[in-house]
């Protein structure tokens, strides 16, 4: 099984905020990942996130955070989230500004490799971690 880091060099180039829809990246070793915005914020690596992930433990750490904070609008209604803004910290991970007011994830570039949605990845790097 490869490992995540052996594979998640710094991109050869990214396009970090496309159409309104996701990030996309094209790594080193060749390979190209999609991630939606939704699903960067379900997977979102701050402490808060991952601790809202262990508690509710079906990745919907941003809806909860919504509602705990006594939002007016049933998560049914609520827009899904998108970035307004993408950051590249150093050489190693990318930050995103989301639409629902959360930025404080800093995404490795070792982390995004590892949650990449696509099914080579999931047989390359084993179970998604959060």
């Amino acid at each position: 099984m490869k490992k995540p880091a052996e594979a998640a060099r710094p991109p050869l180039g990214a396009t970090y905020v496309t159409t309104g829809t996701g990030v996309d990246i094209s790594w080193a070793d060749g390979h190209s990942s999609h991630f939606d915005f939704l699903y960067l914020r379900d997977h979102c690596p701050c402490a808060n996130c991952k601790d809202e992930r262990t508690r509710k433990g079906d990745g919907t750490a941003h809806v909860a955070a919504a509602s705990s904070m006594g939002a007016g609008l049933l998560p049914m209604f609520k827009p899904k989230p998108k970035a307004r803004h993408a950051e590249v910290i150093g050489r190693y991970a990318i930050q995103l500004d989301f639409t629902d007011g959360h930025s404080a994830g800093i995404y490795s570039y070792d982390y995004l490799r590892m949650i990449c949605p696509c099914e080579e990845c999931t047989k390359s790097f084993g179970s998604r971690s959060s």
